[in-house]
């Protein structure tokens, strides 16, 4: 399978895994918005894939240049379609999973753990002072 752009290893891997083709997605080039000044406001830079038979659109724009953009867009449009087919096991599903379990907080059993870890500690270090 030939992709009109370099993607990673990993990538090709994971379209394989899915089973795109690269024939079944559509390239759309627009102009550019944001920050970025004159260069990104005049220059083609947005790159626009949709894949035909899921419906899946991914619109990339991060970078000035058309062919990074269009790198990380084809590469984005992969994992989007791995989490499409393979649900909480796909790569992204793992990732946002990580980062809301980070974010979560503590319950109270864990805290008073902590919280007695540390007294622990403490006690130990008191028995290190000098005696005077």
């Amino acid at each position: 399978m030939e992709f009109p752009v370099e993607i990673g290893h990993k990538y090709q891997l994971m379209a394989q895994d899915v089973r795109l083709q690269p024939s079944d997605v559509e390239e759309h080039f627009t102009h550019g918005g944001g920050p970025g000044g004159q260069k990104v406001n005049k220059a083609v830079n947005c790159v626009e894939l949709t894949h035909t038979p899921s419906g899946i659109t991914v619109r990339y724009q991060h970078h000035r240049g058309l062919q990074r953009n269009r790198k990380d867009a084809w590469e984005l449009l992969i994992l989007k379609l791995e989490e499409h087919h393979k649900g909480e096991e796909s790569q992204l599903a793992r990732e946002r999973f990580k980062v809301r379990k980070q974010k979560q907080r503590r319950s109270r059993r864990a805290k008073e753990k902590i919280l007695e870890e540390k007294r622990q500690t403490g006690a130990l270090k008191e028995t290190r002072r000098d005696l005077i």
